[in-house]
């Protein structure tokens, strides 16, 4: 599970030169994640970092995913929930703690390809809408593909999650591939 933990550092990472690089005026702009703008998605992907980081160290996040994680200051807000999120998924248990999500409670491991997941994805919906695609980690996303497709995704497919799996392109970009089999367009 080493691997997955690194996995999630190269998200986080992938994400944060993302995000460093919309300029505010992009905030409004429309993602591939339907019914959010760029502020919405950041909002999502901040607020789950900070909740994922508390349930792992056995704490209270203080707020509600869907409040307001950004405040007056989107860039640094994610920089500081990248470090406690970082620093959460290196604590000796994360692996072995429960997370409650909004659907249950999952396992560490599972709760760690979740949050990749989480963190990967929404990491391509910001590039994508902001044409910052040239930042995505083409490899980190060919290995969370593999990884989908390895797992199964049907019982992950529905509403607020993910839609049925678009055609892709075969030589398209793999983070093209793994956002048609998650049913987004762009």
């Amino acid at each position: 599970m080493n691997d997955m933990i690194n996995r999630i550092d190269r998200a986080i990472e992938m994400s944060a030169a993302v995000v460093a690089g919309i300029p505010a005026d992009r905030m409004t702009a429309p993602t591939p994640c339907v019914d959010w703008d760029v502020r919405e998605v950041l909002n999502h992907l901040v607020g789950g970092m900070n909740i994922f980081a508390a349930q792992l160290r056995g704490v209270e996040p203080g707020r509600e995913h869907h409040d307001d994680w950004l405040g007056a200051a989107p860039h640094a807000a994610y920089a500081a929930a990248a470090v406690v999120d970082m620093a959460a998924w290196h604590r000796s248990d994360a692996l072995e703690r429960t997370v409650r999500l909004g659907f249950g409670e999952v396992p560490g491991p599972m709760a760690a390809v979740i949050h990749l997941t989480e963190v990967l994805v929404h990491g391509i919906d910001l590039a994508v809408a902001t044409g910052q695609e040239s930042l995505l980690d083409q490899q980190l996303c060919a290995e969370m593909l593999a990884i989908m497709r390895n797992m199964g995704m049907d019982n992950f497919r529905g509403p607020g999650m993910f839609g049925p799996e678009l055609p892709a392109v075969a030589d398209a970009p793999a983070h093209r591939q793994l956002s048609a089999y998650l049913g987004r367009s762009f």
